[in-house]
């Protein structure tokens, strides 16, 4: 497993010609799928953003990122974005469950396991939902009671 924090900031390469596509700035994340989809590559102040998708991921390493050649170049605007952490996080029942301040993925796969917050740790299963506002989980009893 390998925490979102740990991945922001690391330079993001290509495979081969070991080109700079630049710095992952987030994650992006389906919520109901409960994966990272995509990257959001800072190429620097003139050449904008890009979005390669977390399949085009070779390698994730302590000190970068592999992607393969292309990756990004056709996804500058890529599918909308909301970034995960410091996001509220509320149940379906509009309960306050304190706000995300990491989560942990799988880097092979991008699946998240789990989801830190500021009053307890969550399994990744429990979003249903990543918007504007919040990351919506599913409420257990122990919530309800």
């Amino acid at each position: 497993m390998i925490l979102f924090s740990r991945v922001r900031g690391l330079p993001v390469v290509t495979d081969g010609e070991a080109g700079r596509l630049g710095v992952v700035r987030d994650l992006t994340v389906d919520a109901a799928a409960g994966a990272v989809t995509r990257l959001r590559v800072r190429r620097g102040r003139l050449r904008g953003e890009a979005a390669p998708a977390w399949q085009d991921v070779i390698a994730v390493r302590a000190d970068r990122l592999v992607v393969r050649p292309g990756a990004g170049e056709d996804t500058a605007e890529g599918p909308s974005h909301h970034d995960l952490l410091g996001r509220r996080v509320l149940t379906e029942t509009g309960e306050e469950r304190g706000t995300v301040l990491d989560a942990a993925f799988d880097p092979v796969t991008g699946r998240i396991e789990t989801i830190r917050t500021t009053l307890a740790e969550l399994p990744a299963d429990r979003m249903l939902g990543l918007g504007d506002h919040a990351l919506v989980v599913r409420a257990t009893r122990t919530d309800r009671v």
